[in-house]
This record gives C-alpha cells, sequence and structure tokens, in this order.
C-alpha cells in the first residue's frame, strides 16, 4: 500500500506506482499485470479507482490485452508484445 498524499487523485497516485514498477522492473514487457481487484486490494483503493488506472496504462500503450489470456506489460518501444521475453527473476 501506498501512503496517499491529499493533494492529489487516488488513481493518479496509483498510476504513478505502477509506472515506477515498470521502469525499475518490478513489472516486466510480456509479463502479466495484475488486475482491478488485485489493485484495488493492494492499494486499498475502490475497484473502479484501479480500472481507472487500467484504462490510462492502455490508453498510453502501457498495457496491451490478449483476448482470452489478460492483460501484460507493453513493451515501451512498440506498446505491444515484446519481441523476446526477458527471463523471470524469480
Amino acid at each position: 500500500m501506498i501512503r496517499f498524499r491529499p493533494d492529489q487523485l487516488k488513481w493518479e497516485q496509483v498510476l504513478a506506482e505502477i509506472r515506477r514498477r515498470i521502469r525499475v522492473g518490478e513489472y516486466r514487457p510480456g509479463y502479466p499485470m495484475p488486475g482491478a481487484p488485485r489493485l484495488a486490494e493492494e492499494f486499498g483503493v475502490a475497484k473502479r479507482t484501479a480500472e481507472r488506472v487500467i484504462e490510462e496504462l492502455r490508453a498510453a500503450n502501457e498495457i496491451y490485452t490478449v483476448r482470452g489470456k489478460g492483460t501484460f506489460i507493453a513493451d515501451p518501444k512498440t506498446g505491444g508484445p515484446p519481441e523476446e521475453l526477458e527471463p523471470s527473476e524469480e
């Protein structure tokens, strides 16, 4: 959970945190993006707030959806699936 600042909307703060995680490699291109229910629980926000974050990421081509498979982190160069998946560190 993050400490929310009162001078900024919650969805903007969650969006900034997700983008930070992408930037530092915690969320990697081609790997699944947590869904709205999981984001809502993790950040202690309403499901609709989490859905707004996902909508913003999709509109900015930072995530992509494969029908029947899920939503994934996009390759920053293409806005879609990466050509190759980097190995997971897990």
